[in-house]
């Protein structure tokens, strides 16, 4: 008989409850110590399930744990129904997660492995250094404000010669004290993100799925680590739209009797990291010539920029998981561009520079603007190609077959909704 062992755990001590043979039992806590933990799991039997909720300590729990078990079940606090409950202990907590794993009831979120928990904590300690950076930076913008001092004319303030215009500044004793304690606590940052961005180089010069990803124009470095990293394994996709859903990028959506739903604003469930990047590296594809610029052109028109750079980073996500389940480059690549973006990773992985070779560039320069070009004609034959299926579709009768946020799509009929459920359109 399969045993159903739920755990509350927490930062000193699990509570643990047992499900068997239609019974449940308390069996006391169990210290968060690796050798605490070893001596439970030992306790188990091979046939065992366990279950418990997402926490900062839940994938060294589960490593330990699995060796010993069939099956652990690590879930999301949110589908578990404990938060909303009348009577809440860490004793009741335990109880409810062994009895809904003996019924079956519980979801399993997916774990992730080494590589991408690693990634996953560079990148969020790169972030953590980058908004200490900002706030230096705004708390010297505040003191210029403060003595109202002008705007330098100088492009970078933080720069070799924006950092020379302020210490030439002439301030009260007080406020030179923070310019001179911002810029000291800045160079240190700088110095730190150096030394993350080293480490994430030198990971994704091994990792040929992010090094795929960066063969779309607008994508560098931090967009496929972070893509990477938020999404892990692709295979656990079975489409585009599971994915956008994954990521938070799907609209929500509101129905109700007899008539047709309507939708909103993007979900933003998953990783906002993931969600941030993917919109940066709109920004910068949708200047690009190619299809992904006309398929931001031909939304913007309708629906303003706002929406149109939503919807861009959406089709980005989808082009991620063709191009990762297909293993295939982008088509519509530039090879000169990516070959700059490889280069400099190679550089911030510590890779020496060229000495004495100041037109390095200037083949890949003319190569360049010959792949612009291409990239032009394909996006023109995008344009071409929507208007003949605009066109198409005018002359189909409307279809309103079901419910659904966009009439018709329930018969897999053209989207005519919001911009971000570009789905059944080139």
């Amino acid at each position: 008989m399969v045993r159903a062992v739920g755990l509350d755990i927490h930062r000193d001590f699990c509570e643990v409850a047992i499900m068997e043979a239609g019974e449940l039992r308390s069996v006391g806590r169990v210290d968060t110590s690796p050798a605490a933990l070893e001596l439970f799991a030992g306790s188990l039997a091979p046939d065992d399930w366990v279950a418990f909720e997402v926490r900062g300590n839940a994938a060294e729990i589960a490593r330990i744990i699995e060796p010993h078990v069939a099956r652990v079940v690590v879930v999301s606090p949110s589908d578990t129904g404990i938060r909303q409950a009348r009577a809440k202990t860490d004793r009741l907590d335990a109880r409810t997660l062994a009895r809904l794993l003996a019924a079956g009831s519980l979801d399993a979120v997916w774990i992730a492995d080494e590589r991408t928990r690693v990634m996953r904590r560079r990148l969020a300690r790169r972030a953590q250094l980058m908004g200490a950076r900002s706030r230096c930076k705004n708390e010297i913008h505040a003191v210029l404000i403060r003595r109202l001092i002008p705007r330098s004319q100088v492009s970078d303030l933080f720069g070799q010669a924006g950092r020379r215009w302020l210490g030439e500044l002439e301030l009260p004793l007080e406020e030179r004290e923070s310019v001179d304690a911002g810029m000291r606590q800045i160079e240190f940052l700088e110095r730190e993100l150096a030394d993350v961005d080293r480490l994430v180089a030198l990971d994704a010069l091994g990792w040929a799925q992010a090094k795929r990803l960066m063969s779309v124009p607008g994508v560098n470095v931090i967009c496929a680590a972070s893509f990477l990293a938020a999404v892990g394994d692709i295979s656990r996709f079975k489409d585009p739209r599971n994915l956008v859903g994954y990521l938070g990028l799907d609209p929500k959506v509101r129905q109700s009797g007899p008539g047709s739903g309507t939708s909103g604003h993007i979900s933003k469930q998953g990783s906002a990291s993931a969600r941030w990047a993917l919109v940066e590296a709109s920004w910068s594809a949708v200047r690009q010539p190619g299809p992904m610029r006309a398929f931001y052109q031909r939304v913007r028109a309708r629906r303003g920029h706002q929406i149109a750079i939503v919807a861009a980073a959406r089709k980005l996500a989808c082009l991620f998981w063709f191009l990762l389940t297909r293993e295939q480059d982008y088509a519509y690549a530039q090879p000169s561009l990516t070959k700059k973006k490889l280069r400099r990773l190679e550089i911030a992985a510590g890779a020496p520079k060229y000495q004495g070779r100041s037109n390095i560039w200037s083949t890949n320069n003319a190569m360049r603007e010959a792949e612009r070009a291409l990239a032009e004609q394909a996006e023109h034959a995008y344009k071409n190609t929507v208007r003949d299926w605009q066109a198409a579709q005018a002359k189909k009768p409307a279809v309103e077959v079901g419910a659904s946020a966009t009439k018709g799509r329930a018969s897999n009929k053209p989207s005519k909704g919001k911009a971000a459920r570009q789905t059944t359109s080139p």
